[in-house]
C-alpha cells in the first residue's frame, strides 16, 4: 500500500468504531496482516464493518480469557484497522486481511456487551523537535542491534530485514520491531500506549539487548552441546577400536557382552517355547546390538531381568497336612471355628484333588478381627510363600496390569512383582482392602482385578509391561474387605466369601492373655515377671476403653500401660511386679471412653432399642421419637439412607393403621408432628432392618408406655404388619452382648440362622422369634 493510500485512509477515519478484542498480543499501526475471526460476535462486528467504512479497532484483552469480553476486561489504547479483504471460511470462521493505520484512546463505550461500539480519540507521535538528531541516533543504533539479531536468528526472513531498513520514520521502526521481537504481551501494550517516540525507542532498545543476552546464551548452550556429541563419538570409536583389540587376544570384550551371554544363559535354562521364546530371543537380539549409553538399553536390560527372574517353572505339588494347618490355625488364633473350620475344608479338598488351582477367598469383617494374620497362617498351613499388598484407595489399573515400556520408569504390575519377589508360581496372594478400590480417568483397577482373579481366565494372564501369557492360576488368591457393599458384583462373584464377626468381652480376653500381652512385653523390652494383669483389669479395659468389634483399641490400650510400666521400672519407683487391676487402671489410661451408665437403655415412652449392622461390625442403635404440636406428618433425623427412610415411612403408615386397636385416636397424629430421630447423626447408617423398632418407638410415644429393659430387637417391617428376616444376626448378638442386652426379637425366619451362632456367644441372651408386629407389641410392653 503507498503512502498516499494511508493518509487518505487516516482523514477518513470515524469517531465511533466496532471493538474487535484480542486475545494474543497487540497489533501495532503500519502493518498489514491477516486476522482469523471464530467468536460470533466479532463476525458480526466484522460484517457490520464492511457494511459502513471497513474500519475496526483492535484492542488487547487484559487476561487471555475468551470469555472477558466486556468495557472492564480491555485496555483503553489500541490500533484502528482498515479491512482489505474477507474470507468466509467452510467452518463458519471468517479470514480477514487488515491494514492498521493509527493509534487510538478510547473516550467512551455506546455498548456495555458484545459487539462493543465505542468513541475514540486518534493519537499521534510526539516528537520534539530538539529531538531529531537524539532520534536519528537512537534509529541508527536500533537498526544496528537489529541487523546483528537477524544475522544470527534465522527466523528473521529477508523480507523483515528489508522492512525495518525502508522505514523512514523512527516511530514507525519502533512499533515494527516491537511486533516481531519476542516481548511479553503486557509490556508490547506498553509499548502501544507511549506517544513520545524517543521513549519509544529506548523502551524498545532495552528489549533488543535482552534478546541479544538470551541468542549469547543460546549460541554457547549449542556450542556445549556440540563439543559433547563430538566427544562422545570420538569416545564410541575408542570403544570399538579396544573391542576389536580384546577380540584378537581372546579376552572378554566388555560388561555388555558379558551381560547378554548370562542372559543368554538364563534364558536357555528355562526352555521357553512357542511365543514367550520367539519374544525373549528377540529382545535378546536387539540387547546385543544396543549402545549401552543408550536409554533403550536400559529399558531392555530391565525387561530381561525381570523375564529371567520369574518364577516359569510348574510348582511341586502341596504337601498337605490337615492336622498340621488345624494345629498352626489354632495356635496363631482364638475362637473363629467357623472360619478355620471352612479353611480346614478347603485344605483338605486341595489334597484330595491334588491341584493347586482353586476358588479365590474373600474374608469380609470389620478392623482388627484377624483377616490379615489369617492369611499369613494359611501360607504357613499350606507351606507357601505369602505375599501381601494393599489396593486401598488405588486408581490406576496399571498398579495391577503393569505399564507398557514405551513410558518413562515402567515397571509390571503388583502381581507379577510379587512373584518375582516370592520366586514361586504358586504362594499365597492377599489382597488387603478389597473394598475400598476407586476409579479414576486413568482406569478402574476392580475391572483389571476380573483377569487376575478368574481361575478360567488367569491361566494366560498379561500384563501390560511384560505381553507376554504367565499363569497365575496357581497363586491362591485371598482377598481382605470390611464391607461388601463396594465391591463391585462381577468381582465378587469370583470369590467365595467367609464372613469374620467380631469378638465378645470373654474372646477379647483370652486372646490378650494368649497373643497380645506376649505380643507387647516383647516389644516394650519388658519380660514376663516385671508385669502382672488380672482378669477384671482386662475385662474392665475392654468395657471402658475398647468395646470395638475387633481388638486393635485394647492392644493399644495395653501397649499404653506397658510404655508406662517400663518409664516406671527405669525409674525404679515401684516394686516388681507391676500388678494391674481395676483399682489402678485409671493410672495408666486416664477416664475411661465408656462408662456403664452409657451403655444404651430405655428410660422414657418414644425410646427404644435396635439392632444393626456396619462395616465396622455390630451395634445398637438408639430410636427415639417425639411429638410436637402443630400440623400432621413425619420428620426424620440422623443421617438415614434412603432405606431407611422407607422402613421408617411404613413403620409411620402401619402404626396409624393400627392405633385403634391400642386406644390411639387419629387426633394424636393430625395434630401432631411425630419426629423420629436416631442419635450419632454424624455417623450414615442405612439398611432394611430397623422397621419394627422405629414402629415400637410410636406406639410406645402414643401410648406412653416405656419398653422393657435390657430389651433389643431387629427386623424390617411390611405394609401389612409382617416381620421380615434381616442379615448380620451374628454381629448384631455380639453388639447386643456388649451392651448387657438380655432379650433380642428376631424375625421368625432367622430363627435358623440360631444354630451359626456359638453358644458362648448366645449366653445369657434370649431369643424371640416374631412373625407380626402385633407379637413384637405383646412382648415389649
Amino acid at each position: 500500500m503507498s503512502e498516499k493510500e494511508i493518509i487518505v485512509a487516516e482523514q477518513a477515519l470515524p469517531d465511533k468504531l466496532f471493538i474487535v478484542p484480542l486475545l494474543g498480543k497487540p497489533i501495532f499501526p503500519g502493518i498489514f496482516t491477516p486476522i482469523m475471526i471464530t467468536s460470533n460476535d466479532d463476525i458480526e462486528i466484522v460484517n457490520q464493518a464492511m457494511e459502513n467504512d471497513k474500519v475496526i479497532g483492535l484492542i488487547l484483552l487484559k487476561e487471555e480469557d475468551e470469555s472477558a469480553t466486556g468495557p472492564k476486561d480491555i485496555y483503553q489504547v489500541g490500533t484502528a484497522a482498515k479491512i482489505v479483504k474477507k474470507i468466509n471460511l467452510p467452518d463458519g470462521g471468517v479470514n480477514i486481511f487488515i491494514s492498521t493505520v493509527k493509534r487510538f484512546r478510547i473516550r467512551k463505550f455506546f455498548t456495555s456487551e458484545a459487539p462493543l461500539i465505542a468513541a475514540v480519540d486518534y493519537l499521534d507521535d510526539i516528537v520534539g523537535s530538539e529531538q531529531k538528531d537524539e532520534l536519528k541516533a537512537l534509529t541508527r543504533s536500533v537498526i544496528s542491534e537489529m541487523k546483528q539479531i537477524s544475522e544470527d536468528n534465522p527466523l528473521f526472513s529477508e523480507e523483515m530485514r528489508l522492512n525495518m531498513v525502508n522505514i523512514d520514520n523512527p516511530g514507525k521502526i519502533a512499533d515494527f520491531i516491537t511486533s516481531i521481537l519476542n516481548i511479553d504481551r503486557v509490556q508490547q501494550q506498553q509499548i502501544l500506549e507511549e506517544l513520545d517516540v524517543r521513549a519509544r525507542m529506548e523502551k524498545v532498545l532495552v528489549f533488543i539487548k535482552k534478546e541479544q543476552d538470551l541468542l549469547r546464551i543460546q549460541k554457547k548452550i549449542a556450542t556445549q552441546i556440540n563439543e559433547k556429541i563430538e566427544k562422545s563419538q570420538r569416545e564410541y570409536f575408542l570403544r570399538e577400536e579396544i573391542k576389536a583389540i580384546k577380540k584378537e587376544l581372546g579376552e572378554p570384550v566388555d560388561s555388555k557382552s558379558s551381560e547378554y551371554i548370562k542372559f543368554k544363559e538364563m534364558v536357555d535354562k528355562l526352555n521357553f517355547e512357542g511365543e514367550i521364546k520367539e519374544q525373549v530371543e528377540r529382545e535378546l537380539e536387539k540387547f546385543a546390538l544396543m549402545d549401552p549409553s543408550s536409554s533403550e538399553y536400559i529399558v531392555t536390560r530391565n525387561y530381561l531381568e525381570t523375564i529371567v527372574n520369574l518364577p516359569w517353572e510348574e510348582p511341586k505339588p502341596d504337601v498337605i497336612d490337615i492336622a498340621k494347618g488345624e494345629k498352626i490355625l489354632n495356635h496363631d488364633h482364638y475362637g473363629l471355628d467357623d472360619v478355620k473350620e471352612r479353611i480346614l475344608e478347603y485344605l483338605a479338598v486341595r489334597k484330595l484333588k491334588n491341584d493347586t488351582k482353586g476358588s479365590i477367598i474373600i474374608l469380609v469383617g470389620p478392623p482388627g478381627v484377624g483377616k490379615t494374620s489369617i492369611g499369613k497362617s494359611v501360607a504357613r498351613a499350606l507351606g507357601r510363600e505369602f505375599f501381601r499388598f494393599s489396593v486401598g484407595g488405588m486408581r490406576d489399573e496399571a498398579e495391577i496390569k503393569g505399564h507398557r515400556r514405551t513410558y518413562v520408569g515402567a515397571m509390571p504390575g503388583k502381581i507379577i512383582q510379587g512373584l518375582k519377589i516370592v520366586k514361586n508360581k504358586a504362594p499365597v496372594f492377599m489382597i488387603d482392602e478389597i473394598d475400598k478400590l476407586g476409579q479414576s480417568y486413568q482406569g478402574d483397577p476392580s475391572s483389571a482385578l476380573l483377569e487376575v482373579l478368574d481361575p478360567e481366565q488367569n491361566i494366560a494372564f498379561r500384563d501390560h509391561y511384560l505381553d507376554l501369557p504367565f499363569d497365575l492360576s496357581h497363586i491362591l488368591f485371598i482377598a481382605t474387605a470390611n464391607t461388601l457393599d463396594s465391591i463391585p458384583r462381577p468381582l465378587l462373584d469370583r470369590m467365595e466369601i467367609i464372613r469374620l464377626s467380631g469378638y465378645i468381652t470373654d474372646e477379647k480376653i483370652e486372646i490378650a492373655k494368649r497373643y497380645l500381652i506376649p505380643k507387647s512385653l516383647k516389644k516394650h523390652g519388658l519380660i514376663k515377671g516385671q508385669i502382672a494383669y488380672n482378669k477384671t483389669a482386662l475385662r474392665s479395659i475392654v468395657d471402658g476403653y475398647a468395646r470395638e468389634a475387633g481388638v486393635r483399641t485394647f492392644e493399644k490400650c495395653i501397649d499404653k500401660i506397658n510404655r508406662k510400666a517400663a518409664k516406671k521400672i527405669v525409674m525404679g519407683t515401684e516394686e516388681l511386679p507391676i500388678k494391674i487391676s481395676k483399682d489402678n487402671l485409671e493410672g495408666f489410661l486416664k477416664k475411661p471412653y465408656f462408662r456403664d451408665d452409657e451403655i444404651k437403655r430405655v428410660s422414657i415412652p418414644g425410646m427404644s432399642l435396635g439392632l444393626a449392622w456396619t462395616s465396622m461390625g455390630g451395634d445398637t442403635l438408639i430410636i427415639e421419637a417425639i411429638n410436637i404440636p402443630g400440623k400432621s406428618g413425619l420428620q426424620l433425623t440422623g443421617q438415614m439412607g434412603d432405606v431407611m427412610k422407607e422402613s421408617a415411612a411404613i413403620a409411620f403408615s402401619h402404626v396409624k393403621q393400627i392405633a385403634g386397636d391400642y386406644g390411639i385416636k387419629q387426633e394424636f397424629f393430625e395434630k401432631n408432628v411425630i419426629h423420629l430421630h436416631i442419635p450419632e447423626g454424624a455417623t450414615p447408617k442405612d439398611g432394611p432392618s430397623a422397621g419394627i423398632t422405629m414402629a415400637t418407638a410410636l406406639i410406645s410415644l402414643a401410648t406412653g408406655k416405656v419398653i422393657k429393659k435390657n430389651l433389643a430387637m431387629t427386623g424390617e417391617l411390611s405394609l401389612t404388619g409382617k416381620v421380615l428376616p434381616i442379615g448380620g444376626l451374628k454381629e448384631k448378638t455380639i453388639a447386643a452382648q456388649r451392651n448387657k442386652v438380655k432379650d433380642i426379637i428376631i424375625p421368625k425366619p432367622n430363627e435358623r440362622d440360631l444354630d451359626e451362632i456359638p453358644a458362648y456367644i448366645r449366653k445369657g441372651i434370649t431369643f424371640h422369634p416374631v412373625e407380626s408386629l402385633k407379637e413384637v407389641l405383646n412382648l415389649v410392653f
